[in-house]
């Protein structure tokens, strides 16, 4: 099943999904800039407080790929190179409020400006181990709230997309400037169609989070046929490289959130990697 299409189920509250756990580890979606020139999205670009903007180390694409994520690098996750299928364009995507367009290609992973390189991996965490069994059979034989519960704790699975792009000069301070400042104008929510499928952003609730050289989370609401699923993102800059950090719970689309959490442990680490 392809990434965006498990992004719709999603919002449909659907345990279907499930399917992007099995096929998480598709080809590589590692790529350079066409023109090897950096320039993020528009934006004020973080400085120092004095006007002086913040010396940022460009990597080339063979160094992005060095510093991105491997299997054994967080604890507990599979990590593997997105497929073609994770992999959203800026041409399929419109948003109603053009104001809101960098905060939603952050969500959905898509490249802003030109980066000299850019990578994704996809990392999925492993099913929590549980005292009660989880298959049909055993299933069957639980009184109704075990059984419910095992069945939660079996689907209580985090799906995170990691994004990292690569600028010259001032792109990535740019871009994560950008995102932020989109972010504080549509809190109160906006659409996005993407490939002909729209998808409502009922609201931002901005996170506590640390990462690089700075970093923003938030809990993304989106609203499908009348359910509200959450998402998780960080975007995070660490020198010239921009990061983000998308992610979703197969247990939340189900209506159980609880311990749905923003993926520290993968900023940590994908943050360690890039210092």
């Amino acid at each position: 099943m392809r990434a965006t299409a498990v992004r719709r189920t999603a919002l449909a509250a659907s345990v279907a999904s499930l399917a992007l756990l099995a096929t998480a580890c598709g080809g590589s979606s590692d790529a350079s800039g066409s023109d090897g020139k950096g320039g993020g999205a528009s934006g004020a670009a973080a400085g120092d407080g004095a006007g002086r903007k913040p010396a940022v180390k460009t990597l080339t694409a063979a160094e992005l790929k060095k510093a991105s994520l491997v299997q054994g690098d967080v604890k507990g996750n599979k990590i593997a190179q997105a497929g073609p299928g994770d992999q959203v364009k800026a041409g399929s995507v419109t948003v109603d409020k053009k104001e809101c367009e960098p905060f939603a290609h952050a969500y959905l992973g898509v490249e802003q400006g030109e980066p000299v390189a850019r990578t994704q991996r996809t990392a999925v965490s492993e099913p929590k181990k549980t005292d009660k069994g989880t298959s049909l059979e055993d299933l069957a034989e639980m009184p109704e709230g075990d059984a419910e519960d095992a069945f939660a704790a079996a689907f209580d699975l985090t799906s995170t997309l990691v994004s990292l792009s690569s600028y010259e000069g001032q792109g990535a301070p740019e871009t994560l400037a950008a995102v932020r400042e989109s972010a504080a104008k549509c809190g109160g929510g906006f659409s996005i169609t993407m490939d002909g499928d729209t998808q409502k952003v009922a609201g931002l609730t901005e996170e506590k989070v640390t990462g690089g050289d700075e970093a923003i989370g938030w809990t993304v609401t989106s609203e499908s046929e009348g359910k509200q699923v959450p998402f998780k993102l960080v975007a995070m800059r660490r020198s010239g490289t921009f990061a983000t950090f998308v992610s979703f719970n197969l247990a939340a689309t189900g209506g159980r959130a609880e311990g749905f959490e923003l993926p520290t442990a993968i900023v940590t680490a994908q943050a360690a990697k890039l210092s």
